[in-house]
């Protein structure tokens, strides 16, 4: 286990949620989970992964089976290609300690892979280190009302979908994404229109 997380710039694009702790132990960046072919199924997904495509840059990190590929193929068809960049994790037999058995093709997926691998992959892609702290701080979130109030999850939810970001994404994403998409002028204006109405 590295001794302090890799500060990314791009999103990382993952399948699962095990995928996505698993990368969250190595790298301090913006997960984005597909939820596997879901993704497909979100229109409202797509157009954030578009969104973030074009601020930040996106890595596709998916698992080396035919399903990983199937959903990195179908992303690099539907997003901004040149605002995309591939990362691949070796093809290693295996099963993750969680399952039963192994995968259809016996293959370990990004959540088996030793953080040495995953950090060699991203910055095989091209990753690029980032060492600005995201503007949106804890104490911001709850100055705003964000965190910490009754009704700071609705607040959260109608920020996110306002973003076109999934509703139920983590706080520490959501302090990411905003940081990003916006600035602080412009969460506060955001904010008073989503109370307001």
């Amino acid at each position: 286990m590295p001794e302090q997380k890799l500060k990314l710039r791009e999103v990382i694009v993952v399948e699962g949620r095990y995928d996505r702790n698993t990368l969250s132990q190595v790298v301090d960046a913006l997960i984005f989970e597909t939820g596997g072919f879901g993704i497909f199924h979100h229109p409202e997904k797509l157009e954030a992964l578009r969104m973030l495509a074009e601020q930040r840059g996106l890595i596709i990190l998916t698992d080396s089976d035919g399903a990983g590929f199937v959903i990195r193929n179908r992303l690099k068809g539907l997003l901004p290609q040149n605002r995309i960049r591939q990362a691949y994790v070796p093809a290693v037999e295996g099963k993750e300690k969680r399952k039963e058995k192994p995968s259809r093709q016996g293959l370990l997926g990004v959540e088996g892979m030793r953080p040495e691998v995953l950090i060699e992959a991203l910055r095989r892609a091209g990753a690029t280190e980032n060492d600005n702290e995201p503007w949106a701080s804890s104490a911001l979130f709850f100055s705003l009302g964000l965190t910490g109030k009754n009704g700071s999850v609705q607040l959260r939810k109608k920020l996110a979908e306002s973003l076109d970001l999934p509703a139920d994404i983590s706080q520490t994403d959501l302090k990411k994404a905003v940081s990003t998409l916006l600035t602080e002028t412009e969460l506060r204006e955001l904010l008073s229109r989503l109370t307001s109405g």
